[in-house]
């Protein structure tokens, strides 16, 4: 039995799970920003032993649900790749001495 009738009705669907996996993305980030301001070496933004630990935790709940392991593992690598840019940002702007919450160069 289809679960749309129409191409309206799957892209409705599409965006409402847009917008739960991006307020999922949000709460990651902020753990991530965490482990930036946790982590007491530059060198510990690239954790390579946990990033194969996510994604292998990501491969695996993708067979559960029924999604082929391949995209979660090639999202996640993605998603990763982004969050590791956004902890080494937060990582320098506090060896720079910045306040929490500033950009580089803000102050």
């Amino acid at each position: 039995m289809p679960l749309c009738q129409s191409m309206d009705e799957v892209r409705a669907n599409i965006d409402r799970l847009d917008r739960e996996i991006v307020r999922l993305m949000a709460e990651r980030g902020t753990y991530v920003a965490e482990a930036g301001r946790l982590k007491p070496k530059v060198t510990d933004v690239v954790d390579k032993p946990r990033i194969e630990q996510v994604v292998a935790n990501a491969r695996a709940l993708a067979e559960q649900h029924g999604l082929d392991p391949a995209v979660a593992e090639a999202t996640y690598r993605a998603m990763i790749d982004a969050f590791i840019a956004m902890e080494h940002t937060i990582f320098m702007a506090k060896a720079a001495g910045q306040p929490e919450g500033s950009q580089p160069g803000e102050g």
